[in-house]
């Protein structure tokens, strides 16, 4: 099979990280100004479009025919080419190197995951890289000893330029023997499938009400305005948001500030010595709460028709595969809970501040409240919302043959009222308002989601978020939900077992449900029963003195890239099986929705939002599609709810 591995060098006057893709090719001086690429094992070789050099004809029939064309964060690559060259570029055609990386447990950058793979010198980034970059890729600022251009062409320096394209070079040989080390263990073709969805629906986009936002900032930026104004006439600092100030002027009236985050305030309100130091510590939390970063990034990234496109990431969340958000980080939302959000988000597209401040206080809690409702459908259109109902307690009770539980799924689904039932020995249907023992279904709600991967007190007191369980009742009902929940508990020591058994022997152990543990070239993979693998890069086994008792660790990349061991244990390894196994569900289902012709915008944890016209389709046809049962999953009750808008919202 030929291969074209493809890395480019591109100007654009918009910037990259902050819009995205799709709105920087959108620049009209946007242009891609090296282009190099080799098929196969072939020499790399760069063409300058800066100095009229033509593509070659073999290179353009491979972008246009099904010819396999790969890259690093080949969704990059995709987008310009499509946009300079005028051509379509099928993402059903392409290969992504990160997106493989990903798949493995590696690093989202090309030259971490280069040396997380041990590859020599000659397979390393070139340093100079981003220098180059910043030169000749990003407009420059004007100075008089640059004659005030705003950008630097090769001509401006010839021998940084020769630099700049044995840069891109080098880019492609990293990139081909990178992507030939992933490819000792492959993608299945089923997956690259899914990653050609979410290229579609990352092309696709979806829909900002531009007039919505750019009043939300307005209203964010004026009530900002009104509250340093107030701190300074208080205070008399300079600067009501430097610390150091705000220190000096609290120990002048008599309180000695450490910190001023959310966790300290509390109990610097309870020592306020005077009015002024109480006041002046609610403006502070006040200004904490003005932030409009989604909706400063879903402006930045909005593209000319006023869609905002590529802020999914494939398998983003590499553990378990899940998804990601980019950019507008669509991920951690925060829910809407006003009953008239249609009002409150007319009221601010109006301009009217006032009145909105006056139906609902603070601006930051309404701001809060309608981001979701930012995001509109198509004209003409409404979105069909739909998501699974409890899909990760339903995955775990199927994984561990759990059958009390699969049985009220597949019954009357009241999981919290049937879980109360169990824990405390009461009938299931005296578990209902009005009577007494429907106090009990807090508890079973609470623990149902706090205990299924192992967790403790800490977990209870975490999920317990309308604080309606005493705290020293935590402890108990850990210990009555896993007496419920015998089968779940074993799973977890049964998981670390396999895991551990596969490490030792290098070996497969198989767990159930098409589950199992597999060492291979130093890697550890849970095989999933729909085909692929999480990845463990570099298992051991090694003695826990805080547990005393042997453990698995294996390398993850923290923040900076970087490969550390990190431990982990069997409620970890369930967890990462039971969201792996919830999102194989969801990307099922994807594929499903999109055979039968539906557009798909956004998917957001278990959600799917889709952008249908109106009189066309139903949420109830949405719905008997995701409930239906998945070849590889057999016995695995599913269920999916949804509802239909006019803009994003939570039900």
């Amino acid at each position: 099979m030929t291969v074209l591995q493809i890395d480019i060098e591109t100007f654009s006057s918009i910037d990259l990280a902050d819009c995205g893709v799709h709105r920087y090719v959108e620049a009209p001086d946007f242009e891609i100004l090296l282009f190099a690429f080799a098929f196969d094992n072939d020499p790399v070789q760069v063409i300058d479009l800066t100095d009229f050099q033509d593509i070659p004809r073999d290179v353009m029939d491979a972008l246009r025919l099904d010819v396999v064309k790969t890259a690093w964060n080949a969704g990059f690559e995709r987008t310009a080419i499509a946009r300079h060259l005028g051509i379509d570029c099928l993402p059903q055609h392409w290969r992504c190197s990160m997106a493989h990386a990903y798949t493995l447990g590696l690093p989202g950058s090309l030259d971490k995951a280069a040396k997380a793979l041990g590859l020599g010198e000659e397979a390393q980034k070139d340093a100079k890289g981003k220098a180059l970059i910043k030169y000749f890729s990003v407009p420059c600022k004007p100075t008089k000893v640059n004659g005030g251009r705003l950008r630097n062409y090769p001509h401006h320096d010839p021998e940084r330029w020769q630099q700049y394209i044995d840069y891109n070079r080098q880019d492609v040989v990293v990139e081909r023997e990178v992507r030939k080390k992933l490819e000792r263990h492959p993608v299945p073709d089923r997956e690259w499938q899914v990653w050609a969805l979410d290229q579609k629906i990352n092309d696709y986009g979806i829909g900002v009400d531009q007039t919505l936002v750019s009043h939300a900032i307005s209203c964010s930026q004026l009530y900002t305005e009104r509250l340093l104004i107030e701190a300074k006439e208080l205070t008399g600092v300079d600067n009501p948001n430097s610390l150091p100030q705000l220190k000096t002027w609290f120990a002048d009236q008599g309180l000695q500030v450490e910190s001023l985050n959310k966790d300290a305030m509390p109990e610097l309100l309870d020592a306020a010595p005077n009015e002024e130091t109480r006041r002046m510590l609610e403006l502070r939390q006040e200004m904490g709460k003005t932030s409009v970063n989604k909706y400063d990034s879903m402006q930045l990234g909005a593209c000319d028709d006023g869609r905002v496109r590529g802020i999914l990431q494939y398998c983003g969340a590499s553990r378990t595969w899940r998804w990601a958000g980019r950019r507008v980080q669509m991920h951690n939302l925060p829910q809407n809970h006003l009953d008239d959000l249609a009002v409150a988000r007319s009221v601010l597209a109006s301009g009217d501040y006032e009145l909105l401040e006056m139906l609902y206080g603070a601006p930051p809690f309404v701001l809060s409240e309608l981001i979701r409702t930012a995001l509109i459908p198509s004209a003409g259109n409404r979105f069909l919302v739909a998501d699974f109902s409890a899909i990760e307690a339903r995955v775990i009770a199927w994984l561990a043959d759990e059958h009390w539980v699969l049985d009220v799924f597949q019954g009357h689904g009241k999981i919290y009222e049937a879980t109360a039932s169990r824990m405390f020995g009461i009938p299931l249907d005296s578990i209902v308002k009005g009577n007494e023992n429907y106090k009990y279904r807090a508890s079973g709600k609470v623990a149902t989601l706090a205990c299924g991967f192992g967790g403790g007190a800490a977990a209870m007191e975490k999920m317990d978020k309308k604080k309606e369980i005493a705290a020293d009742q935590y402890d108990p009902l850990v210990r009555q939900w896993r007496d419920a929940n015998p089968k779940i508990k074993r799973l977890w020591y049964r998981t670390e077992e396999a895991a551990m058994e596969a490490v030792r022997t290098k070996g497969t152990v198989k767990l159930a449900h098409g589950v199992q543990y597999r060492y291979s070239a130093g890697m550890l993979f849970a095989d999933l029963p729909s085909g692929h693998s999480l990845a463990y890069p570099s298992p051991e086994i090694k003695h826990d003195t805080k547990f005393g008792k042997e453990g698995l660790t294996f390398k993850a990349p923290e923040n900076t890239g970087k490969m550390l061991a990190q431990r982990t244990w069997g409620g970890t390894l369930v967890e990462n099986l039971v969201q792996a196994i919830a999102r194989d569900c969801l990307a099922e289902n994807l594929l499903r929705l999109d055979a039968a012709g539906f557009a798909i915008p956004l998917h957001v944890h278990d959600e799917v939002i889709l952008d249908v016209p109106m009189g066309v389709s139903s949420v109830d046809e949405v719905t008997e599609i995701m409930g239906q049962e998945i070849s590889w999953a057999p016995g695995l009750p599913l269920k999916a709810a949804g509802f239909e808008c006019d803009f994003y919202q939570k039900d």
